[in-house]
């Protein structure tokens, strides 16, 4: 249970990385893309490590949470090293478009090469986007669905995080967030303060990066609830909502639709 932003699949993409394209300057609080930049050499390998490997299954509810399929035009916001955009890859096939977006370039030049491991073809439909989640560089009604994968917690703003990932969906399309879930539920919220105390931060103080796990709890007490996430989605103007519980309550996934 690492997943400190999106972990997080294989791909290539002819397309370079789409940092001069964007339209906004990406505006994020400046310590915490530091520590995604931090962690970015192992993030993929500490996630696979703390999780046993069941984030895969998680990030594959979500992406069919989304709504994805074939031909779609997708968006993954906070898309980490690109294991949901790859996901949304496969889903939309060479006639579809994906976009994934994050702020960390670091995240993003691992994204492209773990992308230019695999084959040229199947994945050429992927595009990277250095961008900010609070101010994202698309025009309104851009995507049939959109993905994001341990961001929400991590942006300075989640209303208006939600109010733009609301202004550039298509009508009736939906969102899919996957993230830690802040349980109300004495048992499991302790269980998980002991693992991330007493498994996550030991093995990642085996890589120097201690404190930088260690920032997973308050980041955990500090998020919404399933039934906040739910009441904030319909605020800003979805007409459905809906949070699921996954993984004995550990993880949570939101599901809006616009």
């Amino acid at each position: 249970m690492a997943f400190l932003h999106v972990m997080p699949a294989p791909f290539s993409s002819s397309r370079p990385l789409a940092f001069p394209t964007l339209r906004n300057p990406v505006r994020c609080v400046a310590e915490r893309q530091a520590l995604f930049t931090r962690i970015a050499p192992v993030y993929d390998y500490l996630n696979d490590l703390l999780s046993l490997g069941q984030h895969r299954i998680w990030k594959r509810m979500a992406v069919s949470w989304s709504g994805t399929k074939m031909g779609d035009r997708v968006l993954d916001v906070c898309c980490g090293s690109g294991d949901l955009t790859f996901l949304l890859s496969e889903k939309v096939g060479l006639n579809g478009e994906v976009t994934g977006l994050d702020f960390s370039k670091e995240q993003l030049l691992i994204a492209s090469s773990r992308q230019n491991l695999l084959s040229k073809d199947y994945f050429s439909n992927i595009e990277w986007v250095e961008g900010d989640a609070l101010n994202l560089p698309f025009t309104d009604g851009s995507f049939d669905a959109i993905t994001m994968g341990y961001g929400l917690r991590n942006v300075v703003d989640r209303r208006k995080a939600m109010q733009e990932i609301l202004r550039v969906l298509k009508a009736g399309s939906r969102v899919s967030i996957l993230d830690f879930n802040k349980s109300d539920q004495f048992l499991t919220a302790s269980a998980m303060e002991w693992m991330i105390d007493n498994v996550v931060v030991p093995v990642a103080s085996g890589y120097g990066l201690s404190e930088e796990y260690r920032y997973l709890n308050s980041s955990i007490r500090e998020f919404l609830t399933g039934k906040e996430l739910e009441k904030l989605a319909l605020e800003v103007g979805f007409s459905t909502a809906r949070h699921y519980e996954i993984s004995g309550g550990f993880m949570g996934c939101l599901v809006a639709k616009r």
